[in-house]
């Protein structure tokens, strides 16, 4: 007589990102508690100017939501949409005054941080797995989807376009 095990029910969810238009944030997978105190150091050392909120969801333990920033319009979103997200060992970062390119490879080089989801202004879904576990409840995240599909191959006034905006904004001489 073999054994017969139960399969777990697995839901898939979209999450959206709220936010403002001109807001970017970075969303990714950590590991560990002190997680949220080293990206504060980071963010603060990668771009002083900078304003932000991060939210980190803990996994194990407590199985808080913890919270640091600069910025309390930042922190209110990154708790709102790490509520929403509720995936374990997930972080979240909103910035004004900054973009991701000032602050991801320094992001990446914390020792906990494990892997980027995104990095954008962009509308964002996050694609959410959730499983029942024993009678707990886990979440992790599948995917994101950033932005929206293309709409065809640049020409030379995109071409035009592109250069002149990255100069624009101080990218390029």
């Amino acid at each position: 007589m073999g054994v017969r095990k139960k399969m777990e029910d697995i839901r898939i969810k979209i999450v959206d990102i709220e936010k403002p238009d001109e807001i970017n944030f970075i969303l990714g997978q950590t590991h560990f508690i002190k997680t949220v105190e080293d990206l504060y150091e980071t963010m603060v050392n990668s771009n002083p100017n900078a304003k932000f909120g991060i939210a980190f969801c803990e996994a194990s333990g407590a199985c808080k939501i913890r919270v640091e920033g600069n910025d309390e319009e930042m922190k209110k979103l990154a708790v709102k949409n790490a509520e929403k997200i509720s995936a374990g060992h997930t972080f979240i970062i909103f910035m004004k005054d900054c973009y991701p390119i000032n602050v991801l490879n320094a992001i990446k080089q914390v020792p906990e941080v494990c892997s980027i989801f995104c990095a954008t202004a962009n509308p964002t879904r996050v694609i959410i797995a959730e499983a029942d576990n024993r009678g707990e409840t886990g979440r992790g995240i599948l995917g994101v989807i950033d932005g929206f599909i293309p709409k065809g191959i640049e020409n030379e006034n995109d071409i035009k376009w592109r250069k002149d905006f990255l100069r624009k904004i101080g990218y390029k001489l």
